[in-house]
């Protein structure tokens, strides 16, 4: 196990030299030259050279790579443009908002996901399935933006049962009061989409061999349905949950938009619209590092799962 890890780690390396190279690139070549950027449109000469050499873009290419490269592996990509905050300070300061509304809203989101595809697969054909397969596909075709301001005026404005915007300093404030209401208008948006999917990884297993062979020997439906189909119908779930966790940390950025919700993706939102570069590079290079990090763990629950995978 420790070899396996270690032997995947050093096969990140290759990769993300690889995303590093192509932010570098994209940053430089094509995102233009940040000193014009800072200096606005009342600038000279003079005041661009100034500003290009604080920022080190006037150094060669492969000095800047360095610098970057060690920004990377410090943590520490200087301050904001827009608000002269620390990159570092803003990461660590937006991750725990953004973790208070992704961390329960995926674990609801997979675990009702999965006991409705469970229920409706062993159901295949009948009304009840075709109904709740309308049903998703509907919630699927309705935009994200119709929930929120539905949701926002219906239980926020007319019923009072949540607060339109805000966030606290308290934990468990923060979760019950403020996020409440994101995370059930996010529920109601992906859960469609996950059903749907798992309901196919629960139909592939449904009619295999070893489930008639179970109920030929007399197993409970109710047994062959949450330990026998489940656990090999787990592999597929678990890539799916897995992959799209570094996707939800940016993918999230409308509901801490219209929630105020001081998090990753309202600040994404936030330097892409004052073109502040250092916050976009560090974020960009460290979802992509996530991604890879939560790939490995992926295998590793693949084995936690089903003793039968190898990991080589």
């Amino acid at each position: 196990m420790t070899a396996y890890i270690l032997r995947r780690i050093w096969q990140m390396a290759p990769t993300m030299l690889g995303v590093i190279l192509l932010v570098f690139v994209l940053f430089n070549w094509v995102g233009g030259d940040p000193a014009y950027i800072l200096a606005g449109k009342m600038s000279n000469p003079e005041m661009i050279a100034n500003i290009r050499k604080q920022l080190g873009i006037d150094q060669p290419y492969y000095v800047q790579l360095w610098i970057f490269i060690k920004q990377i592996v410090t943590f520490d990509f200087g301050a904001s443009w827009s608000t002269g905050e620390s990159v570092s300070s803003i990461l660590a300061t937006r991750l725990g908002p953004s973790m208070t509304v992704l961390v329960p809203l995926t674990i609801i989101e997979t675990l009702v996901a999965i006991r409705l595809a469970l229920g409706i697969a062993f159901k295949r054909g009948t009304v009840t399935d075709r109904s709740v397969m309308i049903a998703c596909t509907i919630g699927m075709s309705v935009s994200i933006l119709v929930y929120i301001i539905v949701g926002q005026y219906v239980f926020a404005y007319k019923f009072g049962w949540f607060p339109v915007q805000g966030w606290g300093d308290s934990f468990f404030e923060n979760l019950f009061k403020y996020s409440a209401l994101p995370i059930l208008i996010a529920l109601a948006v992906g859960v469609a989409p996950s059903l749907r999917l798992f309901r196919t990884f629960a139909l592939d297993e449904v009619n295999q061999d070893y489930v008639r062979t179970a109920r030929a020997k007399g197993v409970s439906e109710r047994r062959i349905k949450w330990v026998h189909v489940l656990r090999n119908a787990s592999i597929p779930i678990i890539t799916h949950v897995m992959s799209n966790l570094p996707a939800l940390l940016i993918g999230a950025f409308l509901i801490e938009r219209f929630f105020s919700i001081p998090g990753i993706g309202r600040e994404v939102i936030l330097a892409v619209e004052r073109s502040d570069f250092p916050v976009i590079k560090a974020i960009t290079v460290y979802v992509a590092a996530a991604t890879m990090l939560f790939n490995l763990l992926t295998d590793l629950l693949y084995q936690a799962v089903d003793p039968r995978v190898q990991l080589k």
